[in-house]
């Protein structure tokens, strides 16, 4: 499986930012932002809090996995499932993109003061309990990059599907400067 938007070999772009700077610490480069798959806009702004829409784990444009998250005790053999590790993986890839959506209406992801709110949706079978863990790979990550600032309330949902059947959706509300 690949990492979140892992950086190209031999890459001499210089990050833009601290935080871009740091992300490309952890390996990461931050995406373009994802288009839309339906009739909305990826973030937007309102005072000084970007709302970003729910991100799904595209890497380079492509959605990696399909499922229902599984501990593999649950489920049906007929369904595709994703682990509750790879989908922990996943929910690091949609906080990215949530960054890259932030990054699109503010500029600069140094602007940000703080991630106030964190919502997590996992794609989980009926008996499937785990969505704070999984949902802990988009916390840990925003940690990772903005320490403090990173630090956030948060909700962990299951539900029953995702769109385009995404294993994991992200959305943020960020506050900056």
């Amino acid at each position: 499986m690949s990492t979140p938007a892992e950086a190209p070999s031999g890459a001499s772009t210089a990050p833009a930012s601290a935080v871009e700077q740091r992300l490309a610490e952890l390996g990461i480069t931050l995406p373009a932002v994802a288009a839309p798959v339906a009739s909305y806009v990826p973030a937007t702004v309102s005072g000084n809090h970007v709302y970003t829409s729910g991100q799904l784990p595209f890497i380079n444009g492509k959605l990696e996995a399909t499922g229902k998250v599984s501990a593999g005790t649950e489920g049906f053999a007929d369904e595709p499932t994703v682990s509750p590790e790879d989908a922990q993986k996943y929910a690091a890839v949609c906080a990215v993109n949530a960054l890259a959506a932030v990054k699109s209406v503010i500029g600069d992801l140094d602007r940000i003061t703080r991630i106030v709110k964190v919502v997590g949706f996992v794609s989980s079978d009926p008996s499937f309990t785990g969505q704070p863990a999984v949902i802990n790979g988009a916390s840990e990550l925003l940690g990772r990059v903005l320490g403090d600032a990173g630090q956030h309330a948060r909700s962990a949902v299951g539900v029953s599907v995702l769109p385009l059947d995404s294993p994991v959706e992200v959305e943020l509300i960020a506050e900056f400067s």
